[in-house]
């Protein structure tokens, strides 16, 4: 039997906000051949026994994350997904001028390298911004908050490096349109699944089914109620112009 623990935020944690419930992990686990037939065959319950052992928390930071990880028993196979910062930089990085990135990248070390399970694959910080200063929701100085934010997404870079395996949610979310999110920095149904193939990419399980070509900044992206209130969860910004 493999496992697959999840660990981390809202980008893990967005079953809350859409209509069916789903997230990442159980999308990997066992995909919904109804709503997304490209991913028929592509998911661990097709290479054989598979269960999730769901940990990830919405609105969590990386002080968040040793709660999560208590009182694992990891057994037989298991795979370990993290996603971990946007929070942290709406809660007060954005801003940061000192030491809170590098206490950030201790932080989610510790974490990471205490972890008793391999392997680890760690996703970085989206930009449901597209880029574009003109998207900003949050009210800082974007060039403070964009160059915040590739630290933030340099730290997990270096974390991932040391103990696992990077997955660039960042780059791929770029590809992307406003149908991907909801609560403008939740992920959608379909953000929910595009998160799954960044990660099924990097898990063994063969061929994926590659990305279509959705055009970018497109409006109309379908924003649902979901049982909690907004508040200070998902990723915020991040320039593709920028240097990394």
């Amino acid at each position: 039997m493999l496992t697959l623990y999840t660990f981390g935020d809202s980008i893990l944690d967005c079953g809350w906000y859409n209509e069916v419930g789903l997230n990442p992990g159980q999308l990997l686990v066992r995909n919904d051949d109804r709503r997304f037939p490209e991913f028929r065959g592509h998911d661990l319950a097709s290479r054989g026994p598979a269960r999730l052992e769901h940990r990830a928390v919405d609105g969590a930071t990386v002080e968040d994350l040793p709660p999560q990880g208590r009182g694992l028993a990891p057994a037989g196979d298991g795979a370990a997904i993290l996603t971990v910062g946007g929070n942290d930089l709406l809660r007060g990085l954005l801003v940061d001028r000192g030491p809170g990135i590098d206490a950030f990248a201790t932080a989610l070390d510790a974490f990471v390298a205490g972890l008793p399970i391999r392997p680890v694959l760690i996703g970085n910080v989206y930009d449901p911004t597209f880029g574009d200063d003109a998207n900003d929701f949050t009210g800082v100085d974007p060039v403070l908050a964009r160059a915040n934010h590739r630290g933030v997404n340099a730290a997990i870079a270096e974390v991932a490096a040391r103990h696992g395996t990077l997955v660039d949610l960042h780059a791929h979310f770029l590809t992307g349109d406003s149908t991907w999110y909801t609560r403008t920095i939740e992920p959608s149904l379909r953000g929910a699944s595009e998160v799954r193939r960044c990660f099924l990419r990097h898990l063994p399980l063969g061929s994926i089914p590659p990305a279509d070509a959705p055009g970018r900044r497109q409006t109309g992206g379908r924003r649902l109620p979901g049982p909690r209130p907004p508040g200070p969860r998902g990723s915020p910004l991040a320039n593709p112009r920028d240097p990394r």
